[in-house]
């Protein structure tokens, strides 16, 4: 999988090149992430890369100039028909779905904005979607693009140590992730369930799916809202909340 991106802070992506499962994939070929910093495209002495929005208003925008050079570098060191993201409050919201996508492109540039955005007419040119993560504000888009790299690097082969790893992620089903637990069995009197201590398969796998049924009932029902239950899993639920109505 290649990465572009599009950044005025390229040290800020060593986050994803040198830690972790995403640092190892860097390291072993699997991914690679190559940064194009619009800084290096201004043509005054200062290297000037805002300016003031027309119409007035608080904080500047972008230039279109080095923006715009730096994503045609981009567009030519990557492969032949990559497609470009720009990380947007006003963008569609990123999910696991739209994840699998990403990993489909087989490339894709993510253009990470500052300030107070983008010249509008970037995105009409060179942009091919907006995306956001979410109902909130961070200083650029940095982060966001991060996010998308390291989740669709998790579906390149050998990234994991196990394909079924992302396979059972939370959303990779539609369902929120059952409750896990380690070593001791018990700690301040909470124990480990007792159906996981049984060794039976089955039984464990039902239980599982049945708390990640409850939980995500519980916490994410907007997620059940556009799932088709199963036989197993209509009942499963019924079973959870009957359990936890006994609690209450």
């Amino acid at each position: 999988m290649w990465f572009g991106v599009v950044t005025l802070f390229p040290e800020m992506l060593a986050a994803v090149t040198a830690c972790g499962v995403t640092g190892r994939a860097c390291r072993n070929g699997l991914i690679e992430v190559h940064a194009y910093n619009p800084r290096d495209f201004a043509r005054d002495k200062f290297r000037t890369v805002d300016d003031k929005p027309y119409g007035g208003g608080p904080g500047m925008l972008m230039k279109v100039q080095p923006l715009s050079d730096a994503i045609a570098t981009a567009r030519a060191a990557a492969p032949s028909g990559t497609r470009i993201v720009c990380l947007s409050p006003q963008g569609r919201r990123l999910d696991h779905s739209l994840v699998t996508e990403f990993h489909s492109w087989g490339a894709m540039i993510l253009v990470a904005g500052r300030y107070e955005g983008i010249d509008e007419r970037i995105l009409e040119s060179e942009v091919d979607l907006e995306v956001s993560v979410g109902d909130f504000v961070v200083s650029g888009g940095e982060l966001p693009a991060m996010c998308i790299i390291d989740a669709v690097s998790r579906m390149v082969p050998g990234v994991l140590g196990n394909i079924e790893n992302a396979q059972g992620d939370t959303f990779a089903q539609g369902l929120l992730h059952y409750p896990q637990y380690t070593r001791p069995e018990s700690i301040g009197g909470r124990r480990v369930p007792e159906v996981l201590m049984s060794g039976d398969h089955a039984r464990i796998r039902e239980w599982r799916l049945m708390m990640a049924l409850g939980r995500t009932w519980e916490r994410r029902p907007d997620l059940l809202g556009g799932r088709e239950l199963s036989a197993e899993e209509r009942d499963l639920l019924q079973r959870y909340q009957a359990q936890r109505q006994v609690k209450l």
